[in-house]
């Protein structure tokens, strides 16, 4: 069983023909509403992969909650630990332009009720995989690393967004999973020595006897164990939209753990997940199915 512990936002997507600067108005071809958030993109990327997922988070008592939850029903992810809350439901405001690049606000809503308290919902046991953002309160997810390592669960952190108090607790997680941007910040605000990202891969690994795994877009994975060092490609394509493919990547990711593929296969699969995702426009949208992935997989052998 996977159980993620995260936000559950309705995103608004408005598509342009190049993102703004500061200051100025670009005019919209299109707009579209689509669950999204951080949280529950993860869990149906995992239910998708074909593992049983619980989604513990919170919704507002509006008419966004609903349309948030719609595809997380739809593949039957166990919605039990999903509380309501007086608070909105959470939005992501998403651009996305012509290249597929995309920037992104988010207002965390009933997500910002996430707390401690609600790990009970969790019913953890040992061999869970357990998978975290960082679009809940920090003290949540900290609690939840804590108690995951009491049961005996696996723990997979995804370090977005950046937050720097996270940098006293990443290395709780068995898995860290961050884009390269955010690792370089982390390896600054950690003082993780080296002189190139992989030595500080290299460097945190052996500091926290943990692992961890950097998304590089189109360049694919890299990953840090205390003994190894591990690549995996990305798939060579155009991107339609690049939104949720970090989210889908830690999903697969997660499935791959909880199915007990080595790590040098989950991290394939999910990169290949990842990628896909980024042939079709919307986050939960484009997350592909496990059948889609596997062939893309066995094609590219």
């Amino acid at each position: 069983m996977i159980i993620v512990i995260g936000s559950i936002n309705l995103d608004l997507i408005a598509n342009v023909d190049r993102l703004p600067s500061p200051g100025e108005t670009v005019g919209g071809s299109s707009f579209a509403t689509a669950p999204g958030g951080k949280g529950a993109n993860q869990a149906l990327a995992a239910a998708r992969a074909d593992v049983p997922v619980r989604m513990v988070g919170a919704v507002g008592r509006d008419s966004f909650a609903n349309e948030a939850l719609a595809l997380l029903r739809e593949a039957k992810v166990d919605l039990s630990g999903v509380g309501e809350t007086f608070a909105s439901t959470g939005t992501a405001l998403i651009m996305v332009g012509a290249d597929g690049e995309n920037i992104i606000a988010v207002v965390p809503g009933s997500n910002a009720s996430v707390v401690p308290g609600d790990l009970s919902k969790t019913f953890l046991k040992k061999g869970d995989v357990v998978l975290l953002q960082h679009e809940i309160p920090m003290a949540t997810v900290e609690a939840a690393l804590d108690q995951a390592r009491e049961a005996g669960a696996i723990t997979v952190l995804n370090t977005a967004p950046f937050q720097g108090d996270a940098a006293g607790f990443l290395g709780k997680a068995d898995y860290a999973v961050a884009n390269e941007t955010e690792f370089d910040l982390y390896a600054e605000a950690m003082s993780l020595k080296g002189s190139d990202r992989a030595a500080r891969m290299r460097d945190y690994a052996g500091r926290t006897g943990r692992t961890i795994v950097v998304t590089l877009g189109g360049d694919g994975v890299m990953a840090a164990t205390p003994d190894d060092f591990l690549t995996a490609a990305a798939m060579q394509i155009t991107p339609v939209d690049t939104v949720g493919a970090g989210d889908t990547f830690c999903g697969y990711f997660a499935a791959g753990l909880a199915s007990g593929l080595a790590l040098e296969d989950a991290l394939a699969r999910a990169a290949t997940a990842g990628s896909l995702a980024c042939l079709k426009p919307g986050a939960q949208p484009a997350i592909p199915l496990a059948k889609d992935v596997d062939q893309a997989l066995s094609q590219a052998r």
